[in-house]
């Protein structure tokens, strides 16, 4: 058996090396992919395109929209003389959010009195559109501030120093600078595994399906427990070389920490590659051409990636999604790396994790191998 199995896993090793398209995709796309999404992917808004219509002409008014420019969350592009002339900036996309100061807005404020002011926001994008007045109304709440604290300064200074104030001291654990890159880094390599594994599997089956081969290696003396190892254990070699090629790119490209421990990360690592070796299994045993495991790859790739936690937290979905995402492998594999590479968390921390996924690559790898062997008779 031994003997058998060592030629099946020789023939496929010298398959991926044979050809010079998948050797170019095991190596040169991971490191792309990880550093496009290195440098793109963030959550932080910044430079909005903004519009200010300044009705009042006041020093008051060219303080206010002094701010808002020097700030790096806005990028005051046009100071139209009229509000009408907003729809159309909008429209043309020259503007992301208007700012309109109405007349009387220093006098206003001269007598003490609230003075507002108008925000418009293209809201076609959520997600700019609330951090967008998110920022507006913290400059907005600033300048009030400072105002408030120098006409006390100028009028009352003994009151001033008996107004009791709240000083926010702020201390992140893990990430001191709250990078988004921080975030992502670690999520990217499990997609990239995932991707990587998933498509090479199922592939390689259709592949030898597609071509007629398949036939011939099964009227061999190989069994077909010998030709599933042979199929999936190469991958899965090829997975955990992926795997330490876009962490160490990710550790020394982009300066993210790796503060756990490498056994922790490695079995984590261990465990999804087993649970995605078992849905490349499966597409296999569902697809009979290579654009047909392509497509389904598809079905499963996107949603896994939706519902592990990767760009928005799993709380803020609907609670029967939520449920859903528990037998998401990524999902635990996206916990065991953000934990284990910010705040270096040990198997005390990820058993759950490590545990659930060691349950669903049992029953997947199982169900795949039923089917596996059923789709060959």
């Amino acid at each position: 058996m031994l003997g058998r199995l060592r030629h099946m896993l020789i023939k496929e090793v010298l398959q991926v090396l044979r050809d010079k398209r998948t050797r170019f995709i095991l190596i040169f796309p991971p490191m792309m992919q990880m550093l496009i999404f290195g440098y793109a992917a963030n959550l932080e808004v910044k430079h909005v395109p903004t519009a200010v219509v300044d009705y009042d002409n006041t020093q008051a008014s060219r303080d206010l929209i002094a701010r808002f420019a020097a700030s790096r969350y806005f990028d005051v592009r046009r100071l139209p003389a009229d509000q009408r002339q907003i729809p159309s900036l909008i429209d043309r996309g020259d503007a992301t959010l208007a700012i309109q100061i109405n007349a009387g807005f220093a006098r206003l404020l001269d007598k003490g009195q609230t003075a507002p002011i108008q925000v418009i926001v293209d809201a076609s994008n959520s997600n700019t559109a609330l951090i967008g007045l998110g920022y507006v109304n913290q400059v907005a709440v600033n300048f009030a501030q400072d105002l408030s604290m120098s006409r006390l300064q100028r009028t009352a200074p003994l009151i001033l120093s008996g107004i009791p104030r709240v000083v926010l001291d702020r201390r992140p654990w893990y990430n001191v600078d709250i990078s988004d890159r921080w975030f992502f880094i670690p999520g990217v390599i499990g997609n990239l595994i995932m991707v990587i594994v998933v498509n090479l599997t199922a592939f390689a089956v259709v592949r030898e399906r597609e071509i007629g081969t398949l036939e011939q290696i099964m009227v061999t003396p190989i069994r077909r427990v010998e030709f599933i190892l042979g199929k999936t254990v190469p991958f899965f070699l090829i997975g955990l070389f992926d795997a330490i090629l876009v962490s160490a790119f990710g550790t020394l490209w982009f300066g993210v920490p790796l503060r756990g421990s490498i056994g922790v990360l490695a079995l984590g690592t261990i465990l999804f590659l087993m649970c995605v070796l078992a849905v490349g299994l499966f597409i296999s045993t569902v697809s009979r051409t290579q654009q047909q495991a392509m497509v389904t790859s598809f079905f499963f790739i996107m949603p896994a990636i939706l519902f592990s936690g990767f760009g928005s937290p799993i709380s803020s979905m609907p609670e029967a999604l939520q449920w859903m995402t528990y037998l998401n492998p990524l999902r635990y594999f996206q916990e065991v790396l953000r934990s284990v590479y910010l705040k270096g968390s040990g198997l005390d921390a990820l058993w759950q994790e490590m545990a659930a996924m060691a349950l669903l690559s049992i029953i997947m790898l199982t169900i795949s191998v039923l089917r596996f062997q059923k789709s060959l008779d």
